[in-house]
């Protein structure tokens, strides 16, 4: 999967963003581990993995674990400057998730989650870092149920235009959904 967001900042700024702990726990997660080249690292409650090559400021590689789900998963993060005080940020997550995780939730499960952190690391960039509660709020408001519901929406119409079966898009699109919203 491909990502691509310009966010309103030089390429510096969005390097530290991504790469700091301290702003990663502003906008994402808690991060504790080695960030730098073969250091592993943890996500608070969530993924981790090995950092598996860095050319600052411009290329991240690392591994992406998340919890007891075997299979291969690495997430590449480009930087591109754009003009002045302009980064252009790509995000490829390539993964071979079991066959039951893909069976259950299709590739929207992942889509949706970085979605959502790039939306975070959007308003971080723009000054409205939230604190962790009111991210936990904002979490179960109707503005982020709307938001999961139409990246999850984007993400199944993705799917079907794969080649999908209309019945397997339907069923992962759901369960995606209802894992990110609770429901």
């Amino acid at each position: 999967m491909l990502l691509r967001r310009t966010y309103g900042t030089g390429i510096d700024d969005l390097w530290d963003a991504l790469t700091s702990a301290d702003r990663l726990g502003r906008w994402f997660l808690p991060v504790t581990g080695e960030l730098r080249p073969g250091g592993r690292f943890q996500l608070e409650g969530d993924a981790g993995g090995e950092i598996l090559d860095c050319a600052a400021p411009g290329r991240l590689r690392f591994s992406w674990s998340f919890g007891s789900e075997p299979g291969f998963s690495e997430v590449t993060l480009q930087l591109t400057p754009a003009g002045r005080d302009r980064t252009v940020l790509e995000l490829v997550h390539e993964a071979v998730p079991t066959r039951a995780f893909r069976a259950r939730y299709g590739p929207a499960v992942a889509g949706v989650g970085w979605d959502l952190a790039l939306l975070r690391l959007a308003r971080h960039l723009a000054g409205a870092t939230l604190s962790p509660d009111a991210a936990d709020a904002w979490q179960t408001s109707a503005e982020a149920r709307a938001f999961v519901t139409g990246s999850g929406e984007s993400w199944g119409a993705a799917y079907a235009a794969s080649g999908a079966a209309e019945e397997a898009v339907a069923s992962t699109t759901e369960a995606t959904i209802a894992f990110y919203t609770g429901e």
